[in-house]
């Protein structure tokens, strides 16, 4: 979908904390070998606020740094993967009170790990055809923690990051403009993260913790690894091509990658092989600080290009994420300002020699199925 009056006016997050891999391996939290295949070397850990509190907190500094006023929102849209903070309650609307003054919808988006990207279409898709000034906002939060989820095992290949993120999107002007985004889904793949357990009447009721290598591995079991790899494949490729013809672009125009936090080992097979694309040209060096933020990787990896002055205007951006269900989404925007007036949200910088991760080895079992 062309989306040519689709702008972000502003990206926020809030990271709690970090916890640094190598304390969680000497404390048994986390195995060496998870350590080695995924290079991450910090992840973003909440000691007391809630994935909704952090979203709303998120909310709040984006909406700051857009200078949009509450009263142009035409829509709150709060995606989430995990537990929010209370049963039966919706999250989307405590984002909504937090930033006051608005009394348009306020939804909560259960796309697992694409419910940035979904939120991100979504808006473009609300405001569109409004001749007056009009925003969206976008925001995702999660925590995840034991019992229910362990952000070190429950899926091999990725680790878990809890934290916040939001972003202002308006039909009038802002730092960047959205040329397009795409999203295939493919419903023959949702058994992937549910197996062969059969359906509980209550949260974890089935399986604490999480344990989606087994689901997966159950899942492939009889649907066949190559069949679902293909499906994994084409529907990631034909997102891609679609935003990028759609933006009247070539993946050699792209000049930074937003790809989600997953381990290394993943990472390559799923993008960086697949796509022929340089990891100094992604979020990797940062992402693998904070680990995989559920729904908020692309919002926050925006944030930090912008804060660290690594992204000039007049550069693209592709966006790309991928959740279970299965779906897939990729969006490619331009640069067009840098903004000079956002107040600076505090960022941890760990030693990137905390770990060194191991040369990737690929196989099959590699390619993104994010949660």
């Amino acid at each position: 979908m062309r989306t040519e009056e689709l702008h972000i006016a502003a990206v926020a997050s809030a990271l709690p904390d970090r916890v640094h891999t190598a304390d969680a391996l000497a404390s048994g939290q986390c195995d060496r070998r998870v350590a080695e295949q995924t290079g991450i070397v910090s992840v973003s850990v909440s000691e007391t606020a809630s994935a909704a509190e952090l979203a709303a907190e998120a909310a709040v500094r984006a909406m700051r740094r857009s200078g949009v006023p509450p009263e142009d929102l035409r829509i709150v849209l709060h995606a989430d993967v995990h537990y929010q903070g209370h049963d039966l309650w919706a999250p989307a609307s405590h984002v909504q009170d937090a930033v006051g003054g608005s009394r348009c919808p306020a939804v909560e988006i259960r796309q697992l790990s694409n419910g940035g990207m979904a939120g991100l279409e979504l808006a473009a898709h609300v405001l569109r055809g409004h001749e007056s000034p009009a925003a969206a906002l976008v925001t995702t939060g999660d925590t995840f923690g034991l019992p229910g989820f362990d952000r070190w095992r429950s899926d091999p290949g990725t680790v878990y990051g809890d934290g916040g993120t939001a972003a202002v999107l308006t039909n009038h002007g802002g730092f960047a403009v959205v040329r397009s985004v795409a999203t295939v889904s493919d419903p023959t793949l949702e058994r992937m993260h549910r197996g062969n357990d059969p359906f509980g009447r209550m949260p974890f009721s089935v399986r604490a913790p999480m344990d989606l290598e087994v689901l997966k591995r159950d899942y492939l079991a009889s649907a066949g690894v190559g069949a679902a790899v293909r499906k994994v494949v084409e529907g990631q490729r034909e997102a891609l091509t679609t935003a990028l013809k759609d933006a009247e672009a070539d993946l050699s125009d792209i000049d930074w990658f937003v790809l989600p936090h997953f381990g290394l080992r993943r990472l390559t097979a799923g993008y960086l092989k697949a796509w022929d694309i340089d990891l100094d040209a992604t979020t990797w060096p940062w992402g693998r600080t904070i680990g995989h933020l559920g729904a908020g990787d692309q919002f926050a990896g925006l944030e930090q290009l912008v804060l660290s002055g690594r992204a000039r205007p007049g550069q693209r951006l592709l966006f790309a994420g991928v959740g279970a269900g299965f779906s897939w989404s990729c969006a490619v925007a331009e640069l067009t300002a840098v903004p000079v007036e956002w107040d600076p949200a505090p960022r941890h910088q760990p030693d990137s020699s905390d770990f060194r991760p191991a040369e990737p080895r690929l196989g099959s079992q590699d390619h993104p199925a994010g949660s």
